[in-house]
């Protein structure tokens, strides 16, 4: 893998580190949600990862744009492209699969005076632990500084390159 392989797997990394933090958010938000469009309580939301590339790459797509194929290389159409050598074709990274909801059953309240009580004077409240939530969004911010410290690593590794290129 390059070095510019590397910026896009912290870059789709970030992205999926992101939007798991917009996910817990919107957990924490709706912990007292009672009644949604659907109807019954809100359901925590899960984020599913998956290895490799959602989408592909900038510089794949431009290459593919350009009809050179994959690598950037010229290729002749319906022949597969080898990878340079070092590499390989297989998508680094990580990317968002899913936003699934959790099966877990809501949790019963007594409460007869709320408007969403049932006839026992029940409420389903949403089963959202507010300290699972915090460690899920501590560990998307530290997963999302660490990627963001490997692409300041990377370009400085970059600049160091050019500057050796340079002298």
């Amino acid at each position: 893998m390059n070095l510019f392989g590397m910026m896009d797997s912290s870059g789709e990394a970030m992205t999926a580190e992101r939007v798991r933090a917009e996910v817990v958010a919107a957990n924490m938000a709706n912990a007292e949600t009672t009644r949604t469009a659907q109807g019954g309580p809100y359901h925590r939301q899960e984020v599913v990862f998956a290895a490799g590339s959602g989408d592909p790459g900038f510089l794949d797509a431009i290459s593919t744009a350009a009809g050179e194929g994959a690598n950037g290389r010229g290729a002749t159409p319906g022949l597969p492209v080898s990878p340079l050598p070092g590499t390989t074709n297989a998508a680094p990274g990580v990317h968002i699969s899913a936003i699934v909801e959790d099966p877990s059953p809501p949790l019963k309240r007594y409460d007869p005076g709320h408007p969403d009580a049932d006839a026992d004077g029940y409420v389903a409240y949403p089963d959202i632990n507010p300290v699972t939530e915090m460690v899920d969004l501590m560990g998307a911010s530290r997963a999302y500084a660490l990627n963001g410290s490997a692409v300041q690593a990377e370009k400085g590794m970059i600049a160091s390159a050019l500057d050796i290129a340079k002298s």
